[in-house]
């Protein structure tokens, strides 16, 4: 196999993957709080909300280190490990308890940020400067199938229901579990590249990729890492793309959690409402694999850069807030196990709820294609301190966006995404004009990013 050929063999695992470990996990954030509501009136007193906000605040935090935990473990190790924590976190809605939740919580935590951490690390040493484009949107293709898979089961096996039953919930999380594992065991077949540096020449990269035995050397490695993190957060350019990784933030939340307890607590979808969670969710991977395909895929015929698909991306984002501003109750996402019989500005429509769906999948792939293409070009090496910061931007504002979704009402919720995305799209224009004209400095042809 030709170093090339191993390179896209490896994004394609690493995507194959991804898509396994999140056809659970999101699957399981998508019906979690749906699910909780059904068992609080048991011994169980969780909140899927105050989950996901420990989570997301355990993550950010946690990227701090996690480029020293992968400088040290190793990226495919890393994610092994991380992967088993993200299997024993949906295990436990098959017997919950409150401590066991909250608990797992922050274990999930800490393994999303070491994680996310090594997958930049893989996908960055797997490119270069001329795939980084295509395999950006090679993995986010793959990674959000997994929107597709899990989301279509819950759509039919719940169909018609009201109520979630123990049953229902046990043979859902067993195999959602079972499925995560399954992504974990995958990371195995990822192969290690070879060192294509010359003697004394060294990047972040081939430093977390290198084999050391030496305990003092691995302990320089994770320090070393530690302080290009540090340092790489006080760039203008880090700087800049931190607002439009916030706002990536606060929309995941909305998309993978908000909005699909919204569709379920609209008591006006009739028998339909918890089915149409499954539905929401798959037409929110549709809008994401599209988004993946097209601007990952064709990203070599693109001449403009990645200005345009960015706002592609907002706008996309503004016309489904808007609708779903005139189409769902303001109290849906803090509405009671009863659900709400409030209307809007019009009549709930399914059809417009699904359609919004599928606008908010492809609006975030969008911006996250973009952003990890940027990352991978800018920071090609220092990958993984450079990818650690986004997360750790994207999760702590995740973590807010789902403390205060326990709190306001869907206005407001739209409203914060709605300033923060202006602002983001904004800066992230800044960023690439000014890495344009680097490549055209550099006489490289501009359409090759």
């Amino acid at each position: 196999m030709s170093p090339e050929s191993k390179k896209l063999f490896n994004i394609i695992i690493l995507g194959v993957s991804f898509m396994f470990i999140f056809t659970a996990f999101q699957t399981c954030g998508n019906i979690a709080q749906t699910v909780i509501t059904n068992l609080n009136n048991t011994d169980f007193h969780g909140s899927g909300y105050t989950s996901m906000s420990i989570i997301y605040g355990v993550f950010s935090a946690s990227n701090l280190v996690s480029p020293s935990v992968v400088a040290v473990v190793g990226p495919q190790l890393s994610m092994v490990v991380s992967g088993i924590f993200y299997s024993l976190y949906i295990a436990v809605f098959i017997q919950p308890a409150t401590w066991a939740f909250y608990t797992a919580s922050v274990f999930i935590g800490i393994a999303a940020a070491v994680l996310w951490t090594a997958q930049g690390n893989c996908l960055t040493v797997n490119s270069d400067e001329n795939t980084i484009g295509r395999n950006s949107g090679v993995f986010w293709a793959l990674l959000q199938s997994s929107l597709f898979f899990g989301n279509l089961y819950i759509y039919f096996a719940w169909q018609g229901k009201t109520y979630i039953s123990e049953s229902d919930r046990r043979t859902v999380f067993i195999a959602l579990t079972v499925i995560s594992l399954v992504g974990t065991v995958l990371f195995f077949l990822i192969r290690k590249q070879e060192d294509t540096k010359a003697p004394g020449e060294e990047d972040s990269a081939n430093e977390i990729l290198g084999d050391s035995s030496s305990a003092q050397n691995k302990m320089m490695r994770a320090v070393a890492a530690f302080k290009k993190s540090i340092k790489l957060s006080f760039t203008k350019e880090i700087m800049l793309l931190s607002v439009t990784t916030a706002y990536t933030g606060l929309e995941l939340t909305f998309f993978s959690g908000v909005y699909g307890t919204c569709i379920g607590a609209v008591n006006r979808f009739g028998s339909e409402q918890k089915s149409l969670i499954g539905l929401s969710g798959i037409f929110i991977g549709v809008g994401e694999i599209l988004g993946g395909g097209i601007f990952g895929l064709l990203s070599k015929n693109n001449r403009f850069g990645r200005n345009p698909v960015v706002m592609l991306g907002i706008v996309v984002h503004f016309i489904a807030f808007y609708l779903i501003f005139f189409n769902v109750p303001n109290n849906a996402p803090i509405a009671s196990m009863k659900g709400t019989d409030d209307i809007a500005y019009m009549i709930p429509s399914k059809e417009v709820a699904i359609f919004c769906s599928f606008l908010l999948g492809l609006g975030d792939s969008c911006f996250n294609t973009q952003l990890l293409s940027i990352l991978g070009f800018l920071y090609s090496e220092d990958s993984a301190p450079a990818f650690a910061i986004f997360k750790f931007v994207q999760s702590i504002c995740a973590a807010v966006a789902y403390f205060y979704s326990n709190y306001f009402l869907l206005q407001w919720q739209l409203l914060i995404m709605v300033v923060v995305g202006f602002f983001g799209t904004i800066t992230f224009f800044t960023v690439e004009w000014k890495a344009a004209a680097a490549l055209a400095a550099r006489g490289s042809d501009y359409s090759s990013i």
